[in-house]
């Protein structure tokens, strides 16, 4: 008895074993490839970043360096077991021959065995794309960077004033303002207009308490929203309290893409969905 427990003991850590590279080698959590270029086959995304608005360093025609800003997405690739790997050359023409079909330029390319890189741009009327693909290890990993050329978005904050009156009128009100990377919950130093201001509310009543409650878009999966909406929520809370709210004031809920104010098909929607609300206790 004790044998055949061994052995089959032996067989569920060889199944565990093999199974661990493959999983491994999916995509990262919340990832994608961008909508104007696909992977090389056989590849699987092993980093995923996406900024609503940063900067990225291009090659442009005669290799002077160009500084883009906008919306940035950032996918590193990496080949399964098994696949034969592409020579970076090859990997930098597929690239290029997908831009070009659709109007873009080839800006740079320097390319070797051992690797290279790439720099693209595309013009649609008043909107400029610009792609960087670098190739390391001899093709054995290569990264995208796309940047959506545009001015960051200047979201107006609204004041304790007016989130006062909404509160009172209909018992929650609507901030915007209060910023965090794509996936992250972690509050960027630019919402600190915005958390003045809650401040300032809560100042001007002691009595006031609030379940601040987070909401995203519909993007990814609902479970994973509804934690980070709950994560965001507490950093709004911590992020408050730090300032001298007293946290018994103060509770977080995480809400998702549960209850959108606009539709989740466009990013003008999307972006009133990602919100903060004050909740009258």
């Amino acid at each position: 008895m004790k044998t055949i427990l061994r052995i089959l003991a032996l067989g569920i850590s060889l199944a565990v074993a093999m199974l661990t590279p493959l999983a491994a080698q999916d995509d990262e959590a919340r990832s994608k490839d961008h909508p104007l270029l696909s992977r090389m086959p056989g590849y699987f995304i092993s980093n995923y970043e996406q900024k609503d608005f940063d900067s990225a360093e291009f090659q442009g025609k005669g290799g002077a360096p160009v500084a883009v800003e906008g919306r940035k997405t950032y996918i590193g690739y990496r080949p399964k077991d098994g696949v034969p790997v592409p020579s970076p050359l090859q990997t930098v023409k597929n690239y290029q021959n997908a831009l070009t079909k659709i109007g873009g330029v080839v800006l740079s390319q320097e390319v070797d065995a051992g690797g290279g890189t790439t720099s693209l741009k595309l013009v649609r009327g008043s909107d400029e794309i610009w792609v960087r693909v670098n190739i390391g290890d001899s093709g054995n990993n290569y990264n995208v960077t796309i940047v959506e050329k545009g001015a960051m978005e200047q979201v107006v904050v609204a004041n304790a004033e007016v989130w006062k009156s909404d509160i009172n009128t209909t018992g929650h009100a609507t901030v915007y303002g209060v910023y965090f990377d794509t996936g992250k919950a972690v509050v960027k130093p630019e919402s600190e207009p915005a958390l003045a201001e809650i401040v300032k509310l809560l100042a001007q009543d002691a009595k006031l308490r609030l379940l601040v409650v987070g909401h995203t878009d519909s993007t990814g999966e609902i479970p994973q929203n509804m934690s980070l909406s709950e994560a965001r929520a507490k950093a709004v809370v911590a992020a408050l309290t730090a300032k001298g709210i007293v946290a018994a004031r103060l509770s977080a809920f995480g809400c998702g893409p549960l209850a959108p104010v606009a539709s989740n098909d466009t990013e003008e929607g999307r972006a009133k969905n990602r919100r903060v609300e004050l909740v009258k206790r």
